[in-house]
């Protein structure tokens, strides 16, 4: 009981300091560092188009607000500085999507309802057993150094991802080729000629599916790359390329170019005026790297103009902006969550080395690959505490990693995992770990001390707070807690990545996709992003099934293959899924145009604009 009252005292004086730290931060300068979290939303109608007239109006008044306006800059933050690889193909972390999200485009795009709407596709016709989608291009439209993108240029971005070495070179995005026809003759080597995507003429291009797909959509919705650029530059040198690392070099068809950056603090996109869709309005938009405890003091003073992914405004401070005059605010459900992952197993040296990720070689993690220990520190976390004192209200628990705003997300499917330390200790004691020499700490099943690791990156306030709390709440059941010191995300991630080293848990958040609930591609047993390394049998069936038409074609039977994948998860729990955070975004109401979709904050930047 002692130990609980301590903890609440703790998480209140934490609570305390970030809103005295936002309160009291230095407006003035505070250029660059790193800061918080991932977000996501839907719309909150906080923003308003529309001003109260003045009483008298001024000689050379601008226009009347609402009707937009050419010409300006817009500055945003975030609080982490992106890694540097600005190539859609092998890009890894949300921040440079705060490049590439204005300079790079699909084939198709998605409304406020997750409905696939034309992209740089004007049209599509998907054959009758769904194993062909035929997609008509728009003409006219030009990369940023003026070529013409043609269906070429498709053709080559899945080849690229479909190719040998792509994975060992880093590349994360097979899921979108993995189901192309001749796929794995293609990618193994054994033929030159990847017969998946065919390039009719310029402005049609063709995939094929050796089965029929029933994620056809989603699988062709990913941002085009350069074939002019990339064609003659071997696979395992793009991440190295001018044109993937380099302000000025970086080429895409978006609304805006990339033209500038002072690496990790500050980078520079200016508008591309031959846009297929028309001109778009902003001259230029500024992302700044700056660390969250300053960046509200720029917002209020002007110094930014806008806070949107993945940092948004923390809970802590919502109150606090929301009675500042000048600035709006927009919260949304978020489009995925934070986690405490379990690393169940290591990959061996060799498969590190050579980039290999194969669950038939893993090597288990004795302690952590124990089902009930990971039920026990479930219980021993009280999620809701955290929600309440560090997100003040503004998040909540959920059970599954699949986002609440699609139709696969059951929240009845998953064991709940209600706060409770009783039930902590008797899993522990059941599983053989116990305290035998009354320090108060456990120790193996075998009598040796039982120290287990914690690991986390800086570049998120919310998850750098959490993590004192985590490592309280584990050793008020017993668990001594080693808390590392955090990482950089960038170094965190490698060593996240090629995990034959000695981690036992970590925390990372991710920011889901929206074409498809589909797990696998985080939790299916051969994904990159299978931190965890979970390889569970009744999983990979559900998923599977799941995906297999034609029953799947139904809505309805990937719905109930997708809730029983579900309960799976939650039992086996590779991972708790400590919350989803709502994202809160805030801007200056100069700002216009903004329209956040419920999984980007990033939507038709061409459309923004500013009123001075």
């Amino acid at each position: 009981m002692l130990k609980r009252k301590w903890l609440l005292l703790f998480i209140f004086l934490l609570t305390l300091g970030i809103v005295l730290a936002a309160c009291n931060s230095d407006t003035s300068g505070g250029d660059t560092e790193e800061g918080e979290a991932e977000a996501e939303t839907e719309t909150d109608d906080a923003e308003s188009d529309t001003e109260e007239p003045a009483e008298e109006e001024e000689e050379g008044e601008e226009e009347a607000a609402g009707e937009p306006q050419m010409g300006g800059t817009l500055t945003g933050a975030m609080d982490t500085a992106p890694e540097g690889l600005f190539n859609p193909i092998f890009y890894t972390e949300a921040y440079e999507a705060n490049i590439l999200d204005f300079t790079h485009e699909s084939l198709l795009s998605q409304n406020d309802s997750l409905e696939f709407e034309p992209g740089l596709a004007s049209d599509w016709e998907i054959n009758d057993d769904q194993t062909e989608i035929t997609l008509n291009l728009e003409e006219g439209v030009t990369w940023h150094d003026g070529e013409d993108f043609t269906a070429d240029d498709v053709v080559y971005t899945f080849t690229a991802m479909a190719s040998p070495g792509y994975v060992e070179a880093g590349g994360v995005r097979t899921e979108y080729v993995v189901r192309l026809l001749g796929y794995e003759e293609f990618n193994s080597g054994d033929t030159e000629e990847f017969e998946g995507v065919v390039a009719e003429d310029d402005h049609t291009v063709t995939f094929k599916y050796a089965e029929p797909n029933v994620t056809i959509e989603k699988d062709v919705t990913f941002p085009i790359i350069p074939e002019h650029v990339f064609g003659d530059v071997p696979i395992e040198e793009i991440p190295e390329h001018p044109a993937t690392l380099n302000a000025g070099e970086v080429i895409g068809t978006g609304p805006f170019q990339f033209t500038e950056m002072l690496d990790r603090e500050q980078y520079v996109l200016e508008k591309h005026a031959d846009y297929w869709k028309g001109e778009p309005y902003l001259d230029q938009i500024v992302w700044r790297v700056v660390e969250q405890s300053v960046m509200l003091g720029l917002l209020e003073n002007g110094e930014i103009d806008f806070i949107g992914d993945p940092t948004g405004v923390p809970p802590a401070d919502y109150e606090t902006v929301a009675d500042v005059d000048h600035i709006e605010l927009i919260e949304q459900t978020d489009f995925g969550y934070q986690l405490l992952g379990f690393k169940m197993n290591h990959r061996t040296d060799a498969d590190v080395d050579s980039g290999t990720i194969d669950p038939d070689n893993w090597e288990p993690n004795e302690d952590m690959s124990e089902q009930l220990i990971r039920q026990a520190i479930a219980y021993a976390v009280d999620r809701e505490a955290i929600i309440d004192n560090l997100l003040y209200g503004h998040g909540s628990v959920i059970n599954a990693p699949i986002a609440q705003q699609f139709w696969a997300y059951d929240e009845d499917a998953g064991t709940p995992y209600e706060y409770d330390p009783e039930q902590a200790n008797a899993l522990l004691d059941e599983a053989g770990y116990v305290d035998t020499n009354d320090d108060g700490m456990r120790e193996t099943p075998d009598g040796e001390e039982w120290v287990v690791n914690l690991n986390y990156p800086t570049g998120n306030q919310l998850r750098e707070d959490a993590a004192p709390i985590l490592t309280q709440f584990l050793e008020e059941v017993g668990i001594t807690i080693d808390l590392r010191q955090p990482k950089e995300m960038t170094a965190y991630q490698d060593e996240l990545t090629n995990d034959n080293t000695d981690w036992d848990l970590y925390m990372i958040g991710w920011s889901l996709g929206s074409g498809d609930p589909d797990p696998a591609g985080l939790w299916g047993a051969p994904a990159a992003y299978n931190f965890s390394r979970w390889n569970n049998d009744e999983s990979e069936q559900l998923l599977q099934e799941a995906m297999t038409a034609p029953d799947a074609f139904e809505q309805d039977y990937r719905a109930e293959k997708y809730s029983e994948w579900q309960s799976v998860f939650s039992e086996d729990l590779p991972a708790l899924l400590l919350f989803a955070q709502n994202s809160i975004y805030g801007m200056n109401e100069r700002v216009n145009g903004i329209d956040p979709m419920p999984y980007s904050f990033n939507n038709d930047p061409e459309l923004w604009w500013v009123s001075e």
